[in-house]
C-alpha cells in the first residue's frame, strides 16, 4: 500500500535505509527515495542530514542532491543556506534537467518568480537547440517556463509555443495555468475552491460537447517569415513550397475546392517553425518529411487552433 500518512512515510523511509545498507551498489537511488519520504513525513531535518550523508560520497548525481537539499532547507526555515546552494547550481551549470526544475520550482514556490522564469530560461538555452531532440525532461522545463511567465503576465514566446504544442492533456497550457485558476486551487476559502470546482465541471461539460463535434478539415498555413525559416532549415521541402505566393494561391485554391466538393466544417491552422520541430520529435520523425505536414495541421486542429473559412463577415 503506498504511504499516506507521516508515520507511514517515515517508515518506508527507514526501510530503503535499511535496503541500502545491503545493497550499496544502489545505495544513491534508494537513499534519496528515503529523504523524498522523509521531507513528506515533516521530517525535514533528518531528509537534511540524509542529503549531506550523499554528498560526502561522491555522488553520481550531485546537482540533483544540493537542489534537492537547497528546496527541502528553504521549506523548514533554512533560507540563506538554500540561496547559497541554488547558486552555486546555477553557476556550475549542469546539463541534467532535474536539478534546474528542482530550483525552479523551489523559488516559484516562494514567490520569487523574476528568479525562477531566470532560472528555466538558462536551462532551457542551455539544454535545448534545434539539434537537440527534446525530451521529457527538457519538456518539463519549458512547461514549467511557461507556467511562471503565466503568472508574471510575460506575452508568448517560441518556447512557449513549443510547450503548448507537446502539451498532450485535454485543457490547453494557457487554461492550467491562468494565474487565477492557479491560486484559486491553492486556497484555503471553502468558497474559492468550490467556485473553481464548478468552472472545472462546466469546462469539462464544453469539452465534452467539443468532442463530439467534427474536427475541421484544416489546410496549413505558413507566414512568410516563417516559411523562410522552414525552408532555410529544411530545403527539401522547397518541392511543397516553391515560393509563399504560390504557397498561398495552393491554400485559397484547396480551400475552395473542398467547399466546392461538399465538405464542410473547414478551418485553417497558422504553422510555425518551433511547433513543427517540436511535433516532428514527438512523432520521432523528421520535419523534412513532406508526410508529416498533413498530420500537424489535424493535430493543430484537433487542439483548438484552427480559424473557420470561410470568415464570417
Amino acid at each position: 500500500m503506498r504511504p499516506d500518512t507521516p508515520a507511514e512515510h517515515i517508515a518506508e523511509a527507514e526501510r530503503l535505509i535499511r535496503t541500502a545498507t545491503r545493497y550499496p551498489e544502489d545505495q544513491e537511488p534508494l537513499l534519496l527515495q528515503a529523504a523524498a519520504h522523509l521531507e513528506l513525513g515533516d521530517a525535514r531535518d533528518r531528509a537534511s542530514a540524509l542529503y549531506d550523508r550523499l554528498l560526502s560520497s561522491s555522488p553520481a548525481n550531485p546537482h540533483l542532491i544540493k537542489a534537492r537539499q537547497a528546496a527541502n532547507l528553504w521549506e523548514y526555515g533554512h533560507e540563506a543556506e538554500a540561496r547559497a546552494l541554488i547558486s552555486g547550481i546555477r553557476a556550475a551549470a549542469p546539463t541534467d534537467p532535474a536539478p534546474w526544475e528542482v530550483i525552479a520550482e523551489a523559488l516559484e514556490s516562494h514567490d520569487e518568480l523574476e528568479a525562477s522564469h531566470e532560472c528555466f530560461t538558462e536551462a532551457a538555452t542551455l539544454l535545448t537547440s534545434e539539434d537537440t531532440p527534446l525530451t521529457q525532461a527538457t519538456t518539463a522545463l519549458l512547461t514549467g517556463r511557461h507556467r511562471v511567465r503565466r503568472l508574471l503576465g510575460l506575452p508568448h514566446d517560441d518556447w512557449d509555443m513549443v510547450a503548448d504544442t507537446r502539451h498532450i492533456g485535454p485543457i490547453p497550457l494557457d487554461e492550467l495555468h491562468d494565474p487565477k485558476r492557479i491560486w484559486a486551487l491553492g486556497s484555503n476559502d471553502p468558497a474559492e475552491l468550490r467556485a473553481e470546482i464548478a468552472r472545472l465541471r462546466a469546462e469539462l461539460g464544453d469539452r465534452r460537447a467539443a468532442l463530439s463535434r467534427p474536427f475541421p478539415v484544416a489546410i496549413l498555413h505558413w507566414p512568410a517569415r516563417e516559411l523562410a525559416e522552414l525552408l532555410t532549415s529544411y530545403p527539401t521541402l522547397a518541392a511543397e513550397y516553391p515560393t509563399h505566393e504560390a504557397h498561398l494561391n495552393k491554400v485559397e485554391a484547396s480551400l475552395r475546392a473542398l467547399a466546392a466538393s461538399g465538405t464542410t466544417n473547414l478551418g485553417i491552422v497558422t504553422a510555425s517553425v518551433p511547433s513543427y520541430e517540436a511535433f516532428a520529435a514527438s512523432e520521432k520523425s523528421s520535419p523534412s518529411s513532406p508526410s508529416l505536414l498533413a498530420e500537424y495541421a489535424t493535430t493543430l486542429a484537433a487542439r483548438g487552433k484552427a480559424t473557420p473559412w470561410p470568415p464570417t463577415p
